[in-house]
């Protein structure tokens, strides 16, 4: 066997086993991930306790998806009943849309302070182990700080190390400079098995375990963050982190078929995969992956985000309830709006009224689906000097055009890309699910749905099959997996569809309680992901 061997060619097709147990199921797209939410487990802790330790763990051996500097959502089955955590961040108080403007822009840039929001995921970690979990943070962080003293890297990750320093070096904008001594010291070129350590970023976690997160929104870590933008003329500011606090938030919900599918209600984009499943609901399938049924997915989907990305926002600044977006009667009026040829479509008007995912489930019956992102790659790539803190970029998804109801404002929430979501069935908690992935997020949530409840797919079946991604206006990605005859009938009905392997198309995790009492378990193909329980 030759080596130095390409770690990212695999010729031929392999299948994934459903993974069953008793005691706890926890699933990440990293293994040592899901071995350090396993660790807690074991420990006496539960299912929240696994997803804190998983959290950690992310942060250090995906650290351009994830990271103490971003966001996290939670949807949480305890005890029998849901609770939905919205652990998000707001624009700082000093930035706003006119000053943006006034700087010639037309839209909110992806790297520097513009995109900057506050962290949220250190405030959401601290909320959901005070109010579920049974370990002390420094316990379920245990295996994460061992993983920032050195670990392999994997096949996904060496690569992006690479590109990210390579862009770093060509930029012009002085204050991501500080990513290369946090991430790059000794400017290496990575490979696939590589030892890389995160010492600055062990200490900082330790920290917030340490302190139950304050010490990120009002302590030392607050003070770095808090210099650092004064002195490279950044909007974030110390008072705007001592004001930050997650939400709890009432999932939103919709039934499917014999599932009731929940998500997190806005700011997240989670409805979007609700609203394209009531259209569904209204139109004739005709079989999985035939001409029919995928142009009447393509078709729910462009008619999903043409509302989702005009009305969802701030909860404060929509013009109507998430209700109104998810009535019944109104996917009708969409859903008849769809004939045989691909279109276009533009918001209705309803009656008025770079991410990780990961789950985990104990063997008393709790759940919990969670998310956590940067954004984009590394988020802003703004790096706090001798934190391993990268900021994330989720302001990108903020508009700049007047009154748009996304449009960035001194302490809003933007529009987010991130969702957690959990199944039911006969009013009882069935399991979480999730697939990372940006805008892919609500579209491979519609598809993995319709595998298990259209098409009578098993977990692992559902996230093994081909997706495709719309990415705008008759635009589509589509796996090669699906049938060439019938990419070329979709061609004919209009859609404009490129063939694609290794694109964004999600990473997903799935965990079901079994009628048996026992715990069921899927993880995603496309990724280095892990489902291990005990």
């Amino acid at each position: 066997m030759p080596y130095p061997f390409d770690p990212k060619f695999y010729p031929y097709p392999s299948r994934r086993n459903l993974v069953y147990a008793v005691n706890g199921l926890c699933a990440s797209s990293h293994p040592m991930a899901s071995q350090a939410g396993l660790e807690a487990l074991k420990q006496g802790g539960n299912c929240v306790d696994a997803a804190l330790a998983m959290a950690a763990a992310l942060t250090v051996v995906d650290p351009a998806s994830n990271g103490v500097g971003g966001d996290c959502f939670a949807i949480v089955n305890f005890q029998g009943r849901l609770y939905g955590l919205n652990s998000s961040g707001f624009a700082p108080a000093l930035l706003n849309a006119d000053e943006l403007r006034q700087k010639g822009l037309d839209k909110v840039p992806l790297h520097g302070w513009a995109p900057v929001t506050v962290p949220g995921a250190p405030a959401g970690w601290a909320a959901l182990g005070k109010r579920f979990g049974r370990l002390p943070l420094k316990q379920s962080f245990a295996p994460a700080l061992k993983l920032a003293q050195g670990y392999a890297l994997s096949p996904d990750n060496a690569p992006i190390l690479n590109s990210v320093t390579r862009a770093v070096k060509e930029s012009d904008i002085p204050e991501i400079k500080t990513w290369l001594p946090e991430f790059n010291p000794a400017d290496r070129q990575y490979r696939a098995g590589d030892i890389y350590a995160m010492e600055t970023l062990g200490e900082t976690l330790k920290r917030i375990a340490e302190t139950d997160g304050r010490d990120f929104y009002e302590g030392d870590i607050a003070e770095k963050i808090d210099a650092y933008a004064r002195k490279t003329g950044g909007w974030l500011r110390g008072e705007d982190l001592a004001a930050y606090a997650p939400r709890w938030v009432e999932p939103v919900r919709t039934r499917y078929r014999d599932f009731e599918v929940c998500e997190i209600p806005p700011n997240g984009q989670g409805m979007t995969a609700l609203i394209a499943l009531n259209i569904l609901e209204k139109l004739p399938l005709r079989g999985k992956d035939t001409v029919e049924t995928l142009h009447l997915q393509m078709e729910a989907i462009k008619l999903a985000f043409a509302d989702a990305l005009h009305y969802i926002a701030d909860p404060a600044f929509m013009p109507l309830k998430p209700e109104a977006l998810l009535s019944k009667e109104y996917a009708a009026e969409r859903a008849a709006l769809v004939t045989e040829q691909a279109q276009v479509y533009a918001h209705g008007t309803p009656n008025r009224g770079d991410t990780v995912y990961f789950c985990a489930a104990d063997g008393e019956g709790n759940s919990i689906s969670m998310i956590q992102s940067l954004y984009m790659g590394f988020g802003s790539l703004v790096t706090v000097p001798g934190t391993g803190i990268a900021l994330q970029n989720r302001g990108g998804c903020f508009s700049l055009t007047p009154g748009h109801a996304n449009e960035c404002a001194p302490r809003k929430y933007p529009y987010h890309t991130i969702i957690p979501g959990y199944l039911c069935r006969d009013g009882k908690p069935l399991g979480p699910f999730g697939i990372m992935g940006g805008y892919m997020q609500p579209q491979a949530h519609m598809q993995v749905v319709m595998n298990m409840a259209d098409f009578g797919l098993n977990p692992q079946a559902a996230l093994d099959a081909p997706r495709f991604c719309w990415t705008e206006g008759l635009q589509f990605d589509m796996e090669p997996g699906f049938n060439p005859d019938v990419i070329s009938a979709l061609r004919r009905r209009g859609h404009d569809i490129r063939v694609i392997s290794g694109g964004q198309y999600g990473r997903g995790q799935i965990i079901l309680h079994t009628p048996q009492g026992t715990l069921c378990g899927a993880t995603e193909p496309r990724a280095d992901g892990s489902v291990i329980g005990y």
